[in-house]
């Protein structure tokens, strides 16, 4: 039974506690033994709370249930959230923080949710030193191993979390995605993943009124489970004045619709070739599924942003103006400036040389690149890039520097290819690809129109059954 427990998903775990066919207590056993054996292999959760508390707060939930109080579908889950955000009781490191730094004092006002839904929180995901770079690793808790193989990357901000998922050590888990910590992760461990639209979950402290690129979203084993997780996290809330209200426009017919793969962009992306090989070859299941593929090898152009050759020159301005922006606490902090890590100043060296004008023309070309996807989704549906543009690489590496004879100008530059759907604020799903010659995972982003992110659920539905083997093919460490 414990083994059954946590293969079960997220939606099957819901039904048999609130049916009481388990107890609360049985479930976090089952979790914390299998966290117990596999955790050390790979390093994804961090800060757990001790056994005996959690197996208490787990028998609270199962009184509850006795006495007719259901909280919600995540009634007695387990549950670890990415060390970015706050939860009441744990501290939060940031990646950088000792855990002598204490507990925080609220919740994060997505955490809020997923508490008041009946989650128990066992604890962190581990995370890359303020998020930043695509590989987990940082001096508080050491690195995050991949899913598939323990020598290799899990990718990164929400490796940890991507990672505690694939080897179901959480039923689900949220995630934050500035660069691709919604896609590369859940790309490189063969689960799905949502970077929402702007707004469409608040972020955990509220927002300032200048739009922001960084967004929280689910990560999942399956379709059903993602979905799940985006209704509870997703929502307005006054604390975040460019929160949306949630709205669920319907169904979208899948067959007849029409796909934008951009591939390596023509050329322009230096791209490892295992990579094209798979995404590729996954291709074939949009068209099992009715729909037509179409190649493109450049960005739409629309005003002053003219195709691809634009897009890192916008990207790093906007990213060193809110990156850096992120980062002026801990830059100016005596005891923390000495921890940080060179990628950490390389943002804030770049903000300190913006104007004003800089950050002007960026934004008025990055909203340009927008209004180019409007025209561009009159004629397709949905566009398409790999997660990444390497395979898993070598966990001991800080980042790839080159990629074939390219040589990487910048740590972040070999995940370009996920600064599209940033920039233009779009949902963008990650969808499980398939695999290399040597069983490493690499995953689709589909970007979807603004604010479609349940159109994007749908197509995850669908894409889930027609590939059925992807989830069949575990990570080696689950026997």
């Amino acid at each position: 039974m414990a083994r059954r427990i946590v293969f079960w998903s997220a939606a099957e775990l819901s039904t048999a506690i609130r049916t009481r066919a388990v107890t609360c207590v049985e479930v976090m056993t089952a979790y914390l033994d299998h966290i117990g054996e596999v955790n050390a292999r790979v390093n994804a959760i961090v800060s757990m709370r001790p056994r005996a508390e959690l197996l208490v707060e787990a028998g609270e939930k199962d009184r509850l249930l006795r006495t007719g109080t259901y909280q919600g579908w995540m009634h007695g889950f387990p549950h670890a959230v990415k060390d970015l955000a706050d939860v009441a009781g744990l501290p939060t490191s940031f990646g950088l923080l000792p855990p002598t730094a204490g507990p925080a004092t609220m919740d994060a006002l997505f955490v809020e949710r997923i508490r008041a839904a009946g989650a128990i929180f066992i604890g962190k995901t581990n995370t890359p030193e303020l998020g930043l770079g695509s590989h987990t690793y940082n001096n508080v808790f050491g690195t995050t191993l991949n899913a598939y193989d323990q020598t290799k990357s899990a990718g990164g901000s929400s490796g940890g979390a991507a990672v505690a998922v694939a080897l179901r050590m959480v039923p689900v888990a949220d995630g934050s995605d500035f660069m691709g910590s919604l896609r590369n992760p859940p790309g490189w461990n063969n689960v799905y993943g949502l970077r929402p639209s702007f707004g469409r979950v608040p972020s955990p402290d509220g927002e300032q009124f200048v739009s922001q690129a960084g967004v929280v979203g689910p990560i999942a084993r399956d379709a059903t489970d993602l979905a799940l997780l985006l209704r509870t996290m997703s929502g307005y809330d006054d604390r975040a004045p460019l929160s949306l209200h949630d709205d669920d426009p319907g169904r979208k017919p899948l067959r007849g619709g029409r796909i934008a793969w951009f591939g390596d962009l023509g050329g322009y992306l230096p791209m490892e070739a295992e990579v094209l090989r798979v995404t590729r070859a996954a291709l074939d299941t949009f068209t099992a599924l009715g729909m037509t593929v179409t190649t493109l090898d450049d960005l739409p152009s629309f005003g002053s942003f003219t195709g691809k050759d634009d897009l890192w020159p916008t990207w790093l301005t906007l990213r060193h103006w809110l990156g850096g922006s992120a980062i002026k606490v801990a830059y100016h902090d005596p005891a923390l400036h000495p921890l940080l890590k060179p990628e950490a100043v390389f943002e804030y060296d770049g903000l300190a040389k913006l104007t004003a004008t800089d950050v002007m023309e960026a934004s008025e070309l990055r909203s340009d690149l927008y209004r180019g996807f409007l025209e561009l989704f009159e004629t397709y549906d949905y566009a398409v890039l790999p997660t990444a543009q390497v395979m898993p690489f070598d966990a001991a590496l800080r980042w790839p520097d080159k990629i074939g004879d390219t040589t990487m100008s910048t740590y972040h530059r070999w995940m370009e290819v996920t600064t599209i759907g940033t920039l233009i604020n779009a949902p963008v799903l990650t969808l499980p690809g398939g695999f290399s010659t040597t069983g490493l995972p690499i995953g689709l982003q589909v970007i979807g129109r603004n604010h479609d992110d349940y159109a994007l659920m749908d197509l995850a539905q669908a894409w889930e059954k027609q590939t059925a083997g992807l989830r069949r093919t575990l990570p080696p460490l689950l026997g």
